[in-house]
């Protein structure tokens, strides 16, 4: 079982920061998920995992949802991604990965992806 450590302050401040800042795909995924919207499931969002902040996290399920824009497409990001899946795998979680334009076109499409992974 993974145990959340001590949040650093600088940390806990990007955390409320990128929930202040939410992309509209985030928005929108966050209102079909939150208070236990989806399945009953409790899910959080820009939750800390060690290093990284994921987008959103089902402790219960060890279910990771990540909404990926265009810069994921970039050389760079695709190789910290590929190590953040990797090592967020290793801690025994499932990482559902979207596009921004999944999410725009084919809403029920992505939910059901996650409802097949529950």
């Amino acid at each position: 079982m993974y145990i959340k450590p001590p949040l650093e302050k600088k940390k806990l401040e990007r955390c409320k920061k990128l929930r202040k800042t939410a992309t509209p795909q985030e928005i929108i995924v966050w209102s079909r998920l939150r208070a236990k919207r989806f399945h009953n499931l409790k899910f959080k969002r820009q939750y800390p995992v060690g290093k990284y902040i994921v987008d959103f996290i089902c402790l219960d399920k060890k279910l990771i949802i990540e909404i990926d824009g265009f810069q994921h497409k970039e050389e760079n990001q695709e190789r910290y991604d590929k190590e953040r899946t990797n090592y967020l795998e290793e801690l025994g979680f499932k990482i559902l990965r979207f596009w921004n334009n999944e999410v725009n076109n084919n809403l029920e499409g992505v939910f059901l992806k996650i409802e097949e992974f529950i």
